[in-house]
């Protein structure tokens, strides 16, 4: 019959790359293809078709080994005038119908004699078709050995055999295991591989999750300033403003009390692929407030109508995105991203962003090989920071203008391989907050705790500490407010612009498998720093009172940096699996934005110096047992250490 191209049946390549794979042939012997069984008595239509079809195969296939294969037994064949018309019944459904519709007038003998001698023809071309399918498949086997070098070429010295060497028994299961995985996605994609009654739909869902069980000691050497030097800008910017002319503290910060905490994390995740590249996802986790970089529940705090005396704790939307992806090569794609998601840019560590951040907006990431080894990548962004109330200000009847806030970054970056063992990836990154710093607002005089000023907006609605703030309140003395000595309501913004330039590099040294050794650095330059400016308006990050200087000086910056060493297993997969590393970091008030940075050293923010010891060891293949310690310092300002030691312990599913 004509060769034509056609989609091989995967259980018979399956069948015969099992077959190929269970038998070691001779190492000279050329392999004796199997003696065909004695054809039955076959009318001489039935014969000449075979032999037409034997005489159709194409002439490209002249000269080539033949391949051993197993024959096909054929069917016995029909003597059709001898069964038609019989009133007995016989084996063969097709004839049995046949007589019914000859009985029954439908057909005449001559063209149900006829309508049979075809279906003997289809059944030899159905033969043959089965017969080339397992041809076919082991050539397909052979070629894949011949590939990896573990057989040698054809060997044209033999027409109807083929001379097989020695296959290594784990290019053996590499064969039979690369056909099984074809034949699993074949049958998911169809939907046969699902238990009886499971809707196709559950297919397409991957849900995944861990829970930690934190144990916390949170401690502060003796020296530290508690005299009312470390406000918490957080707690007024959240609440009502603060009068800054009254006679009792601001909200301040814990800078002399050991606190123990235990503290809870969940988090549960779920994708969804709904075709042609686009992918849905959504996170929810815990939270003992809205943060945008923790999502760690100290257990027994009551806060926020939450927890403490057994009561129940809130579960927050923490990712909610839609994803596409574009090419199906790891090393060749485009993905886009849209609504809250995961931190699409690479830095090697949490000085710029904290682990649990999440990103509103959209985004757009590339990586494109151009040579084994070396693969260039970038990323581009726009996210909200803030949208201004729309109906701000609240209590007046004329509103204020918008202060929004966003975020705008790019990045570019490529990894690459200077030898086997070895995997570097470096990055440059400028990213540009517009609108976060605060704004002084125009002249006014709030006649209540209630009144607005058209820049309260610019307020960070989070914080965390160490950024140098500044009074948004341009608040005129007069009758009033005993000409500025009372009601002084207050709010407090960024009184630094930030538009920081951020180096990235990793490298991976993996000479000492299973083992890894990790150096991690991270290098921060705030392009929008002005010292001179913010020398003018800053309340915190001062230095020490003189008569010269009744405010202190300035003594913020604009630096940060980070360098660590890690080593052992990168990614947990089994008992006895291990990492430990250490860490040093130093970053200045106006580096980075504090409400985005690490929120556990130094208990969150900027201004702080120090060192982090950790160790990690996996009591089995899901669950781990880890330990850090965290020792921190203040760079600018008022004296402030703190020692924080962490014991972990999680599982994930």
């Amino acid at each position: 019959m004509a060769h034509e191209k056609h989609k091989l049946n995967p259980r018979i390549v399956l069948a015969v790359a099992s077959t190929l794979c269970a038998t070691s042939m001779a190492q000279d012997t050329p392999a004796k293809p199997p003696e065909a069984p004695a054809p039955a008595a076959e009318k001489p239509a039935t014969a000449a078709a075979l032999k037409a079809a034997d005489a159709a195969a194409p002439a490209a296939d002249e000269g080539k080994p033949k391949l051993p294969v197993q024959a096909v037994p054929a069917p016995a064949e029909l003597d059709t005038m001898s069964l038609l018309g019989k009133d007995r019944a016989t084996s063969n459904v097709t004839i049995n119908l046949i007589n019914r519709m000859v009985k029954k007038g439908l057909l005449d003998k001559e063209e149900a004699a006829d309508l049979i001698a075809q279906s003997e023809q289809d059944v030899v071309i159905a033969r043959n078709q089965v017969r080339d399918d397992a041809q076919i498949a082991t050539q397909m086997v052979i070629q894949e050995a011949v590939t990896r070098k573990v057989i040698p070429n054809l060997d044209p010295m033999f027409d109807d055999a083929l001379r097989v060497t020695y296959i290594p028994e784990t290019v053996k299961k590499q064969i039979k295991d690369d056909l099984r995985a074809e034949l699993a996605a074949e049958a998911k994609t169809q939907g046969t591989a699902l238990p009886k009654g499971l809707p196709e739909w559950i297919t397409r869902f991957r849900v995944k999750g861990d829970i930690r069980i934190r144990s916390e000691f949170d401690s502060f050497p003796a020296g530290n300033d508690n005299t009312g030097a470390f406000p918490n800008f957080n707690v007024i910017n959240t609440g009502q403003p603060f009068d800054i002319a009254g006679t009792v503290f601001s909200p301040q910060l814990n800078v002399d009390q050991d606190r123990t905490r235990f503290r809870l994390r969940m988090r549960m995740s779920a994708e969804v692929d709904m075709g042609e590249g686009w992918t849905a996802g959504v996170r929810f986790a815990t939270g003992q407030n809205n943060s945008p970089v923790s999502v760690n529940q100290t257990i027994g705090l009551a806060n926020q109508a939450q927890g403490g005396n057994f009561s129940k704790y809130a579960i927050w939307l923490e990712r909610a995105f839609l994803k596409y992806e574009l090419g199906e090569d790891p090393n060749r794609h485009l993905t886009a991203l849209l609504g809250r998601f995961e931190n699409p840019f690479f830095g090697a560590g949490d000085v710029m962003w904290d682990d649990d951040l999440g990103f509103d907006g959209i985004a757009l990431s590339g990586r494109y090989q151009i040579t084994k080894g070396i693969t260039p990548f970038g990323t581009v962004g726009a996210f909200p920071v803030f949208n201004t109330d729309f109906n701000f200000a609240s209590n007046s009847p004329a509103k204020f203008k918008s202060v929004d806030k966003y975020l705008y970054g790019g990045q570019l970056g490529v990894e690459f391989k200077p030898k086997d063992s070895l995997d570097v990836k470096i990055a440059v990154g400028y990213f540009h907050f517009d609108g976060v710093e605060g704004r002084k607002s125009t002249p006014f005089t709030p006649l209540s705790i209630l009144d607005q000023g058209d820049t309260d907006e610019t307020r960070p609605s989070f914080a965390q500490k160490g950024n140098t703030s500044m009074a948004l309140r341009d608040i005129i003395p007069d009758a009033s407010n005993n000409f500025g000595t009372i009601n002084q309501w207050q709010y407090f913004g960024l009184a630094s612009k930030f538009r920081p330039l951020v180096f990235s590099g990793r490298l991976d040294y993996n000479g000492f498998e299973p083992v890894q050794i990790s150096l991690i650095g991270d290098y921060i330059k705030n392009l929008g720093w002005d010292r001179a400016a913010i020398e003018r308006k800053a309340v915190n990050n001062r230095g020490t009172v003189t008569a010269a200087n009744p405010n202190g000086s300035y003594e913020g910056g604009d630096t940060a940096w980070l360098l660590a060493l890690r080593a052992g297993k990168p990614v947990f997969e089994k008992r006895g699996d291990w990492q430990a590393g250490v860490s040093y970091r130093h970053i200045e008030s106006d580096a980075v934005v504090d409400g985005f940075n690490d929120s556990v050293f130094g208990f969150g923010g900027t201004n702080v110096k120090g060192f982090t010891l950790f160790g990690s060891y996996a009591t089995s293949a899901r669950t781990s047992i880890s330990m850090r310690w965290m020792s921190a310092s203040e760079i600018a300002g008022p004296p402030l250490k703190s020692d924080i030691i962490m014991i972990d312990f999680g599982g994930k599913f």
